[in-house]
């Protein structure tokens, strides 16, 4: 079984172990590590410390859909919806200015973070907290990840979902790979993918 590394417990991490999963179930190991202490990445919410049912959306304080994009995604929206993870927004929003007819706006009645810990939910990963990569050196035909204050791991495939200048900083092998051609990286991704299948 191929260990897949998602760096990043954020709304494309989270997103992306779930794709995986439903796309090869039970012929990948998926493991997210993200450096925070929790899930969500810019989609955070944080809670009181005297009262949890007090939060606050440090992040999206609600979610915009044209209608384009609601159509192309709507598996993800009608999923969310019917899980009570994503209401329609009723209220007005003061000031806001359309630029597009038919815009649909959402908000998460459990914290935008909910659908980040959905998402990790329906991945079945293995997810590590106070994970920060610092190096990722190439090991034979996959890759070793360093992190800080712990020893490294071999993965087969690492998915870095973490904003680019995160990704700028890290020690390695990561600067050559940044420099193949995108289509080459994803072409490299699938070849890997069908191997597994």
């Amino acid at each position: 079984m191929s260990r897949v590394l998602i760096v990043g417990a954020g709304l494309t991490g989270s997103i992306c172990a779930c794709l995986l999963r439903r796309e090869l179930p039970n012929k990948v190991k998926i493991v997210v590590w993200d450096k925070s202490r929790g899930s969500g990445g810019r989609m955070s919410t944080s809670r009181s410390p005297n009262n949890s049912a007090c939060t606050v959306d440090l992040g999206a304080q609600y979610i915009s859909a044209t209608p384009y994009y609601a159509r192309i995604h709507s598996s993800f929206y009608e999923e969310l919806l019917a899980q009570d993870i994503l209401k329609p927004l009723v209220a007005p929003v003061e000031n806001m200015m359309s630029k597009e007819e038919g815009i649909m706006n959402y908000v998460t009645p459990h914290g935008v973070s909910s659908i980040v810990k959905h998402y990790l939910k329906e991945s079945g990963a293995e997810v590590l907290y106070d994970r920060h990569v610092t190096h990722i050196h190439r090991k034979d035909t996959g890759w070793e990840v360093c992190h800080k204050g712990g020893a490294s791991q071999q993965f087969d495939i690492v998915v870095l979902t973490m904003p680019v200048p995160q990704i700028l900083q890290l020690q390695g092998d990561v600067e050559s790979w940044c420099e193949l051609q995108w289509t080459d990286v994803f072409l490299d991704i699938e070849a890997k993918l069908q191997q597994i299948n």
